[in-house]
């Protein structure tokens, strides 16, 4: 079950390892001999494209709101400061920056930076992630996040 989970997490779909578990007793209810990998593979090729992903907040707005990141944080690819660089970070795996040291728990967690995940990982971090080494305690405001995951989205466009 922490598989299916941590899949779902992975492909931003909150409701996706219910259907998963639901397709598959259903299987077995008809005798069918349906794997859960059959079925992972069959969810990860309907998933969503996180470049595809319409971004609805403000980013102009979200300009403002990312003034609270630039301490940390740029947005000029390849350039990591105490935090990495958040250049194309929407779409693009955890812990994957290039040049920046991770913590162990953001490299091994194959999450992949859909608008979903940033904005749970943003409402609070280390709650989404237990061990990141990110002391933000995240951005209460739902718009606020929704903002700046358009200013991000925004500035890593070709």
């Amino acid at each position: 079950m922490d598989a299916l989970m941590h899949r779902t997490r992975r492909d931003g779909m909150g409701r996706g390892w219910l259907l998963i578990l639901a397709a598959l007793v259903f299987a077995i209810g008809l005798g069918s001999e349906v794997t859960v990998g059959q079925l992972l593979a069959q969810t990860a090729s309907q998933a969503p494209d996180a470049s595809l992903v319409a971004v609805d907040g403000d980013a102009d707005a979200g300009a403002k709101v990312f003034r609270k990141c630039q301490a940390c944080h740029s947005l000029e690819a390849g350039q990591n400061r105490v935090g990495p660089s958040l250049f194309g970070v929407v779409g693009r795996e955890a812990g994957t920056a290039e040049g920046f040291k991770y913590s162990p728990v953001m490299q091994g967690s194959d999450v992949v930076w859909t608008p979903e995940n940033l904005d749970a990982f943003l409402t609070n971090p280390r709650e989404f992630m237990s061990g990141t080494r990110m002391v933000f305690p995240g951005l209460r405001d739902p718009e606020d996040r929704r903002d700046v995951i358009a200013y991000l989205n925004a500035q890593s466009a070709p």
